[in-house]
């Protein structure tokens, strides 16, 4: 049976929310829903992120946003530009290739890591979160089954046990999620689920080997679904996107 989980602790089991140098409050708090939005795409690249509106949807000081504002531009997913505010980072074509270059190098060596020391309790662990995500696309929840797929890849860092690995494809993630937003051409999800379980029949048998081939061919496979073409920014409103 699928177990429901909110994107919010989501988010902090697969430990995101440690690219902000913030410290438990208010604008953590604002720091993370907003981040949830942009992963999901709710927030399209390139919206306008106001102190004010953003102050008045959470109940929050602008000197309060402005902290969450600036932690998000610090981790890439906020860029700041003088006299004009917070936007929605756009990534550039030039971005979206190299973040899936990097991706390719990085993560089939932390899939093979993981496979190498994963325990029963983080296998089972992966099939729940397997499990939301497909509950997720069963109910035409596009954006969430987004950021599973984008989570599950963190959750194999982190049990590969490699710090600067983990921090490293936590930030790439993020910034996938922007990248997928603007040049995704497919109609399916960014990250397939034959995919997944294959990586999930390489992490029981601890085949270390299969599972760095499977990430490698699943990341360059990435790659190709995007249409990297300079496109046109769109969405919903700030105030419709956070609507809760």
């Amino acid at each position: 049976m699928t177990r429901l989980v909110t994107t919010a602790a989501l988010t902090r089991s697969s430990r995101l929310h440690e690219v902000f140098a913030l410290p438990e409050g208010r604008a953590l708090d604002i720091c993370l829903k907003l981040q949830a939005a942009i992963l999901e795409h709710r927030l399209a690249p390139g919206l306008k992120l106001s102190e004010d509106e953003v102050g008045e949807i959470y109940g929050a000081s602008r000197t309060v946003v402005r902290a969450a504002l600036q932690a998000l531009a610090h981790s890439g997913l906020v860029a700041i530009e003088k006299n004009r505010g917070a936007f929605v980072a756009k990534p550039t074509i030039r971005e979206a290739h190299e973040v899936f270059q990097a991706r390719a190098l990085i993560e089939p060596a932390v899939a093979r890591m993981a496979a190498e020391v994963i325990t029963e309790g983080q296998l089972s662990h992966l099939y729940d979160h397997l499990e939301a995500e497909h509950a997720a696309l069963h109910a035409g929840d596009m954006g969430r089954a987004l950021f599973l797929s984008g989570s599950f890849h963190t959750e194999i860092a982190d049990i590969a046990d490699h710090r600067i690995y983990a921090g490293m494809v936590r930030s790439l993630i993020s910034r996938s999620s922007l990248i997928i937003a603007l040049y995704w051409k497919r109609s399916d999800t960014a990250c397939e689920s034959h995919s997944h379980h294959a990586l999930m029949d390489a992490f029981e048998k601890r085949d270390g080997a299969a599972a760095d081939s499977i990430q490698k061919s699943h990341i360059i496979d990435l790659h190709s679904g995007l249409d990297l073409k300079e496109k046109l920014a769109g969405g919903t409103s700030l105030s419709e996107a956070l609507r809760v």
